[in-house]
């Protein structure tokens, strides 16, 4: 196995960046395909979220030989800037590259939310399932990234079940309405429009809804989602053609959708603030790529936030988090070294099949023999000693011979070895003679 990451997050590059490597979800069965086949890769998973895009590659065993692995990766970052239009340059500093267990453990570290901008945060888990279900369905999922996500999904759980890293939440959507309560006196005197209507704008929404605003609004392309969350938190349901008019009642706007285009441009805002008399909006692009067009943030009275700008509110509240995060990572060695066994035990599954196969060859030749013997007549009480005889003499021949070469060689790691396999106790008493006419014997 040679499992390869090519990676880019919020610690490599600016919200810039990320938003145009961001993969659409909408095009990412065909992406996953043509890395496959552009690359010549037999596996591959791409997770692409705000914060990063990762792609988890198999090359395959044929190219894994007579390819270094710096020259795959170069194959896997020249398909990246090719297919969103990037140059090397624009890639070279932002990019970072695991290999085997560095990989595995690095996808670990993200399931559990130990890599993400909000430590701990539990949406990425999610997301990750998600970016491994849409590779299965695309058909680029073989039993080896396969084994990898489930493994890892399992130690996420264990990291949430058995620490508190996700206890006291601090994410994006708090680190918003943590802002917001800096901006605004009294955020029960304000009103706020969501535009989308996932799962982040639904963390908002509850976080808005603690703190005192009654007053929200959710505009989504579809009204779906958006009556969902009106029926849970009691909010006003509107279409996305409806913005600018929303825009112009709402002080605090947060966005999250997965638009590839900015939804909010800086002539709508400014008509916005016109009709509001210049009253403040503050608004949070949680999107990447941005949902607000980042010129809008040069308006008077206009304060805009994306969600790069989010990280100093959200260190400030992760001290609560660090021990927990260091139990998290005892977990993650834990769960990497249970991976490097499971990857060790696999490298002698073919010798044991063909140790069975031997050995299955053996008993049916012999059981044959003992059929014919019986046919003839023969008594069952000699048949059986006589099959118990040479399956016993066949079985043990070939090891018998191997030792005695050992033990004539000096070999004796090669002994103790035999005496482990075949679980004997260490003597001092001498082999005896292997009677190989047993073994000629014929009925």
């Amino acid at each position: 196995m040679t499992t390869l990451l090519l990676g880019i997050n919020h610690n490599t590059a600016s919200i810039d960046v990320r938003e145009k490597v961001a993969f659409a979800p909408e095009k990412m069965h065909d992406a996953l395909q043509l890395a496959c086949a552009d690359v010549g890769l037999d596996e591959i998973v791409i997770v692409s979220t705000c914060n990063r895009t990762e792609l988890y590659c198999e090359p395959g065993e044929a190219r894994a030989v007579s390819e270094k692995s710096e020259e795959v990766y170069q194959h896997i970052q020249q398909w990246l800037g090719q297919y969103h239009g990037l140059s090397h340059e624009q890639l070279e500093n932002c990019v970072y590259i695991h290999s085997d267990l560095e990989a595995v453990r690095h996808c670990m570290k993200v399931a559990s939310g130990l890599d993400s901008m909000v430590l701990g945060e539990p949406q990425i888990l999610g997301q990750l399932k998600s970016a491994y279900a849409v590779a299965r369905e695309a058909g680029t999922v073989g039993n080896n990234l396969s084994r990898l996500f489930e493994e890892t999904f399992a130690v996420a759980k264990q990291v949430r079940t058995d620490t508190a890293i996700g206890e006291n939440p601090v994410s994006v959507a708090f680190a918003a309405v943590s802002l917001a309560e800096h901006i605004f006196s009294d955020l029960s005197q304000t009103s706020a429009l969501m535009i989308g209507a996932g799962k982040t704008i639904e963390l908002v929404v509850q976080h808005l809804r603690n703190a005192g605003v009654s007053n929200v609004s959710v505009a989504n392309r579809t009204l779906e989602h958006a009556l969902e969350l009106k029926e849970r938190y009691g909010v006003h349901a509107v279409l996305l053609a409806d913005l600018a008019e929303e825009l112009e009642k709402a002080d605090i706007v947060v966005s999250s959708t997965a638009s590839q285009v900015p939804v909010v441009g800086k002539g709508t805002v400014e008509r916005a603030l016109k009709a509001r008399k210049h009253k403040p909006i503050f608004l949070v692009d949680l999107a990447v790529p941005r949902d607000i067009e980042p010129e809008a943030g040069e308006l008077e009275d206009i304060y805009l936030y994306s969600v790069d700008d989010l990280a100093q509110v959200i260190d400030s509240n992760l001290q609560s988090r660090q021990e927990a995060a260091e139990e998290a990572e005892k977990i993650i060695d834990q769960g990497v070294y249970r991976y490097e066994e499971k990857l060790r035990t696999m490298g002698v599954v073919s010798t044991l099949k063909n140790f069975r196969q031997k050995a299955e060859s053996i008993r049916d030749t012999e059981l044959e023999k003992a059929l014919k013997m019986l046919d003839k007549g023969e008594a069952p009480e000699k048949v059986l000693a006589n099959l118990a005889r040479l399956l016993t003499n066949k079985l043990i021949h070939a090891p018998s011979v191997q030792m005695k070469k050992a033990s004539a060689d000096g070999r004796s790691e090669l002994i103790q070895l035999a005496e482990k396999l075949f679980e004997l106790e260490a003597s001092n008493e001498s082999v005896p003679e292997f009677n190989s006419e047993d073994e000629k014997q014929q009925p």
